[in-house]
Protein backbone atom coordinates (compact mmCIF):
# COMPACT_ATOMS: atom_id res chain seq x y z
CA UNK A 1 0.00 0.00 0.00
CA UNK A 2 1.39 3.04 -1.42
CA UNK A 3 0.74 6.89 0.18
CA UNK A 4 0.27 9.98 -1.88
CA UNK A 5 3.17 12.16 -1.36
CA UNK A 6 2.45 15.35 1.51
CA UNK A 7 1.60 18.50 -0.17
CA UNK A 8 4.56 20.85 -0.59
CA UNK A 9 2.87 24.26 0.17
CA UNK A 10 1.34 23.94 3.99
CA UNK A 11 -2.13 26.19 4.84
CA UNK A 12 -0.29 28.82 7.25
CA UNK A 13 -2.41 27.86 9.69
CA UNK A 14 -1.76 24.13 9.61
CA UNK A 15 1.83 24.87 10.01
CA UNK A 16 1.46 27.58 12.99
CA UNK A 17 -0.76 24.88 14.99
CA UNK A 18 2.08 22.04 13.84
CA UNK A 19 0.15 19.24 12.90
CA UNK A 20 2.68 18.65 10.14
CA UNK A 21 6.56 18.05 10.89
CA UNK A 22 8.04 18.89 14.05
CA UNK A 23 4.90 20.03 16.37
CA UNK A 24 5.88 23.40 17.94
CA UNK A 25 6.20 23.93 21.08
CA UNK A 26 4.43 27.44 22.16
CA UNK A 27 1.87 28.57 25.22
CA UNK A 28 -1.65 29.02 22.97
CA UNK A 29 -1.19 27.59 19.97
CA UNK A 30 -5.05 27.81 19.33
CA UNK A 31 -5.39 31.38 20.40
CA UNK A 32 -2.54 32.37 18.31
CA UNK A 33 -3.90 30.98 15.24
CA UNK A 34 -7.19 33.59 15.45
CA UNK A 35 -7.18 37.11 14.09
CA UNK A 36 -8.74 39.95 15.00
CA UNK A 37 -11.65 39.57 12.68
CA UNK A 38 -12.81 36.08 14.46
CA UNK A 39 -13.73 37.99 16.80
CA UNK A 40 -16.78 39.41 16.03
CA UNK A 41 -17.74 36.00 14.69
CA UNK A 42 -17.11 34.92 17.91
CA UNK A 43 -20.02 37.71 18.53
CA UNK A 44 -21.99 36.15 15.94
CA UNK A 45 -21.77 32.54 17.14
CA UNK A 46 -22.63 33.96 20.68
CA UNK A 47 -25.58 35.90 19.94
CA UNK A 48 -26.83 32.64 18.19
CA UNK A 49 -26.32 30.27 21.26
CA UNK A 50 -27.42 33.19 24.03
CA UNK A 51 -30.28 32.87 21.93
CA UNK A 52 -31.44 29.30 22.20
CA UNK A 53 -30.81 29.26 25.59
CA UNK A 54 -33.10 32.50 26.29
CA UNK A 55 -35.39 29.81 24.30
CA UNK A 56 -35.62 27.03 26.66
CA UNK A 57 -35.83 29.67 29.49
CA UNK A 58 -39.25 30.65 28.02
CA UNK A 59 -40.05 27.46 27.28
CA UNK A 60 -39.94 26.37 31.26
CA UNK A 61 -40.31 30.10 32.76
CA UNK A 62 -43.39 31.55 30.46
CA UNK A 63 -41.82 35.13 30.29
CA UNK A 64 -42.04 36.88 26.88
CA UNK A 65 -38.96 39.36 27.91
CA UNK A 66 -36.66 36.35 27.00
CA UNK A 67 -38.21 36.25 23.27
CA UNK A 68 -38.47 39.79 23.01
CA UNK A 69 -34.45 39.62 23.75
CA UNK A 70 -34.10 36.91 20.85
CA UNK A 71 -35.12 39.49 18.22
CA UNK A 72 -32.30 42.04 19.22
CA UNK A 73 -30.14 39.20 19.48
CA UNK A 74 -29.93 37.73 16.09
CA UNK A 75 -30.40 40.81 13.99
CA UNK A 76 -26.79 41.50 16.45
CA UNK A 77 -25.69 38.34 15.03
CA UNK A 78 -26.20 39.45 11.49
CA UNK A 79 -24.10 42.88 12.22
CA UNK A 80 -21.63 40.57 13.90
CA UNK A 81 -21.44 38.37 10.70
CA UNK A 82 -21.13 41.48 8.54
CA UNK A 83 -18.41 43.14 10.89
CA UNK A 84 -16.02 39.81 10.57
CA UNK A 85 -15.65 39.87 6.78
CA UNK A 86 -15.24 43.45 6.34
CA UNK A 87 -12.41 43.32 8.71
CA UNK A 88 -10.90 40.29 7.47
CA UNK A 89 -11.01 42.03 4.09
CA UNK A 90 -9.71 45.21 5.31
CA UNK A 91 -6.57 44.02 7.28
CA UNK A 92 -6.03 41.35 5.37
CA UNK A 93 -6.52 38.62 7.44
CA UNK A 94 -8.51 36.17 5.46
CA UNK A 95 -7.74 32.40 6.38
CA UNK A 96 -9.19 29.04 6.02
CA UNK A 97 -9.33 28.75 9.67
CA UNK A 98 -11.79 32.52 9.88
CA UNK A 99 -14.12 31.12 6.83
CA UNK A 100 -14.86 27.78 9.05
CA UNK A 101 -15.70 29.78 11.96
CA UNK A 102 -17.62 31.91 10.30
CA UNK A 103 -19.98 29.33 8.45
CA UNK A 104 -20.18 27.41 12.18
CA UNK A 105 -20.93 30.30 13.18
CA UNK A 106 -23.95 31.06 11.09
CA UNK A 107 -25.27 26.94 11.52
CA UNK A 108 -25.78 28.24 14.94
CA UNK A 109 -26.82 31.84 14.57
CA UNK A 110 -29.28 31.75 11.29
CA UNK A 111 -29.71 27.73 11.18
CA UNK A 112 -30.12 26.65 14.58
CA UNK A 113 -31.39 29.38 16.53
CA UNK A 114 -34.54 30.37 14.20
CA UNK A 115 -35.59 26.87 14.20
CA UNK A 116 -35.57 26.27 18.20
CA UNK A 117 -37.63 29.80 18.39
CA UNK A 118 -40.12 28.44 15.89
CA UNK A 119 -40.45 25.69 18.10
CA UNK A 120 -40.68 27.85 21.35
CA UNK A 121 -43.36 29.60 19.90
CA UNK A 122 -45.62 26.60 18.83
CA UNK A 123 -43.91 24.95 16.01
CA UNK A 124 -44.11 21.61 18.00
CA UNK A 125 -45.86 19.18 15.77
CA UNK A 126 -44.63 16.14 14.21
CA UNK A 127 -44.73 18.26 10.43
CA UNK A 128 -43.25 21.34 12.29
CA UNK A 129 -40.79 19.47 14.20
CA UNK A 130 -39.48 17.49 10.22
CA UNK A 131 -40.09 20.65 8.20
CA UNK A 132 -37.71 22.64 11.09
CA UNK A 133 -35.65 19.94 11.04
CA UNK A 134 -35.00 20.13 7.29
CA UNK A 135 -34.73 23.84 7.02
CA UNK A 136 -31.60 23.38 9.59
CA UNK A 137 -30.18 20.62 6.97
CA UNK A 138 -30.06 22.70 4.21
CA UNK A 139 -28.81 25.56 5.57
CA UNK A 140 -26.22 22.85 6.74
CA UNK A 141 -25.68 21.77 3.00
CA UNK A 142 -25.74 25.38 1.76
CA UNK A 143 -23.28 26.09 3.77
CA UNK A 144 -20.64 23.29 3.02
CA UNK A 145 -21.57 23.92 -0.53
CA UNK A 146 -20.41 27.28 -0.22
CA UNK A 147 -17.10 26.62 1.74
CA UNK A 148 -16.35 24.39 -1.15
CA UNK A 149 -17.36 26.93 -4.17
CA UNK A 150 -16.46 30.34 -2.51
CA UNK A 151 -12.85 30.47 -3.73
CA UNK A 152 -14.06 29.74 -7.28
CA UNK A 153 -16.67 32.82 -7.02
CA UNK A 154 -14.35 34.99 -5.00
CA UNK A 155 -12.95 37.82 -7.02
CA UNK A 156 -9.39 39.82 -6.17
CA UNK A 157 -10.12 41.48 -2.96
CA UNK A 158 -11.49 38.19 -1.55
CA UNK A 159 -15.39 39.07 -2.05
CA UNK A 160 -18.42 36.71 -3.35
CA UNK A 161 -20.06 38.88 -5.86
CA UNK A 162 -22.60 36.19 -6.43
CA UNK A 163 -23.65 33.15 -4.95
CA UNK A 164 -25.34 29.63 -5.44
CA UNK A 165 -28.71 29.35 -3.56
CA UNK A 166 -29.87 31.75 -0.27
CA UNK A 167 -27.07 33.01 1.68
CA UNK A 168 -28.23 31.73 5.00
CA UNK A 169 -28.42 35.18 6.58
CA UNK A 170 -31.29 35.69 4.73
CA UNK A 171 -33.49 33.50 7.31
CA UNK A 172 -33.70 36.25 9.39
CA UNK A 173 -36.82 37.05 7.23
CA UNK A 174 -38.64 33.93 8.83
CA UNK A 175 -37.41 35.30 12.56
CA UNK A 176 -39.11 38.91 11.44
CA UNK A 177 -42.30 36.88 10.92
CA UNK A 178 -42.17 34.84 14.08
CA UNK A 179 -41.62 38.31 15.49
CA UNK A 180 -44.34 39.51 13.98
CA UNK A 181 -46.20 36.43 15.10
CA UNK A 182 -45.32 37.43 18.55
CA UNK A 183 -46.01 40.96 19.02
CA UNK A 184 -49.71 40.17 17.68
CA UNK A 185 -50.01 36.93 19.84
CA UNK A 186 -50.71 34.62 17.55
CA UNK A 187 -48.39 32.22 19.51
CA UNK A 188 -48.53 29.66 22.07
CA UNK A 189 -48.43 31.00 25.26
CA UNK A 190 -47.94 27.61 27.21
CA UNK A 191 -45.18 26.54 28.90
CA UNK A 192 -43.48 23.91 30.67
CA UNK A 193 -43.58 25.37 34.13
CA UNK A 194 -47.35 26.54 33.67
CA UNK A 195 -48.37 23.54 32.44
CA UNK A 196 -46.38 21.59 35.49
CA UNK A 197 -48.20 23.67 37.87
CA UNK A 198 -51.65 22.76 36.24
CA UNK A 199 -51.00 19.05 36.89
CA UNK A 200 -50.19 20.23 40.24
CA UNK A 201 -53.10 21.83 41.09
CA UNK A 202 -55.48 19.34 39.82
CA UNK A 203 -54.01 16.44 41.49
CA UNK A 204 -54.66 18.06 44.98
CA UNK A 205 -58.37 18.66 43.98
Amino acid sequence: MFLAPLPKEVPAEVAEAGLMGEPTRTHFQMLRSFAWADLFTFGNASCGTVSIFLCLYYLTEGQRGFIGAIFFLLPSALAFDGLDGYVARRWGQRSTLGAELDSLADIVSFGLAPAVLGFSLGLRGFWDVVVLTYYVGCGISRLARYNVTHVALADAAGKVRHYEGIPIPSNLCIVILLGVAFALGRIDEASGSARTSSVGACSTR
